[in-house]
């Protein structure tokens, strides 16, 4: 079976089919990945995408072209969808999470509020050692 087909298939599998008018839109910003999922205010996911799904693999994945891409690829499923007015909750501080954002905030999409959700200790565990390259 042809490689494109299949992937169109697996994104139309992966998709309800359904009305809805407003959303939220969570951004998981890792050092390794951005990880796009939109949602409903009941918390049925209704669409989800990441840069490993959108065909960036290895040292590509991480990057704000990426981040763009995957949130690129969810936006125009919810919005074909018919969304019209979302939220953004975003989690984490990788390098795609300034360019997940704007392509978010670029899509025409009117936007309620954009939350940081990010958890931050109040001096709780030890971080891991510094890198030395």
């Amino acid at each position: 079976m042809n490689r494109r087909l299949s992937s169109k298939r697996f994104r139309l599998l992966r998709t309800i089919r359904r009305k809805i008018q407003k959303g939220l839109i969570h951004i998981q910003a890792s050092s390794n990945n951005t990880i796009i999922t939109v949602s409903d205010f009941e918390g049925q996911v209704v669409s989800w995408d990441s840069a490993g799904t959108s065909r960036f693999k290895g040292p590509k994945k991480p990057t704000p072209y990426a981040a763009q891409t995957a949130t690129r690829n969810a936006i125009y499923m919810l919005v074909k969808q018919g969304m019209k007015k979302a939220a953004i909750k975003i989690n984490g501080a990788g390098p795609g999470r300034a360019a997940a954002l704007k392509s978010v905030v670029h899509s025409g999409v009117k936007l309620s509020f954009i939350r940081d959700v990010t958890p931050l200790p109040h001096n709780g565990c030890r971080p891991p050692k510094r890198r030395r390259v």
